[in-house]
C-alpha cells in the first residue's frame, strides 16, 4: 500500500511564495521513481506543473511555471518540494502530489502515475 500526503497550501497574494511538501510512504516494494506535481482549478483539466526522476534529480516543468517553480527532492525522507516563487492569481488551484513506480510515459500524463495524494490548496489573490 502506497500513501502520498501532501502539506503547505495556503493562502497569498500575487508576487509571495509558498513551498509545498510531499511525503511518500509504503509498506510494499514499491519503489518511487518519479514524483509529479499536478494542480486543478475549477473548472479546468488537471495540468502537469513539474516532476523529478529520483534516481538523478532530473527535474521538468510545464512552460506556465518554467523559472517560478523548483521541484527538489529528500530521498532520506522520501519527500520532494515544490518551491513556488512569484506566485500569481493564474496559479490558484488545487496541487495534487502524485508518485510512479516506473517511467511509462511522459512526465506530465497523469496516466503516468499510480499514487496520488489527496490535495492541497494553493490561492492567490490581491
Amino acid at each position: 500500500r502506497v500513501r502520498v500526503v501532501e502539506s503547505g497550501g495556503g493562502s497569498v497574494q500575487p508576487g509571495e511564495s509558498l513551498k509545498l511538501s510531499c511525503t511518500v510512504s509504503t509498506t510494499s516494494i514499491y519503489r518511487t521513481t518519479l514524483m509529479g506535481w499536478f494542480r486543478q482549478a475549477p473548472g479546468k483539466e488537471r495540468e502537469g506543473v513539474a516532476a523529478i526522476l529520483t534516481r538523478d534529480d532530473k527535474s521538468f516543468y510545464s512552460d506556465s511555471v518554467k523559472g517560478r517553480f523548483t521541484i527538489y527532492q529528500d530521498n532520506d525522507k522520501n519527500t520532494a518540494y515544490l518551491s513556488m516563487n512569484n506566485l500569481q492569481p493564474d496559479d490558484t488551484a488545487k496541487y495534487y502530489c502524485a508518485a510512479a513506480d516506473s517511467v511509462r510515459t511522459i512526465w506530465s500524463n497523469a496516466q503516468q502515475y499510480n499514487a496520488w495524494g489527496q490535495g492541497t490548496r494553493v490561492t492567490v489573490t490581491s
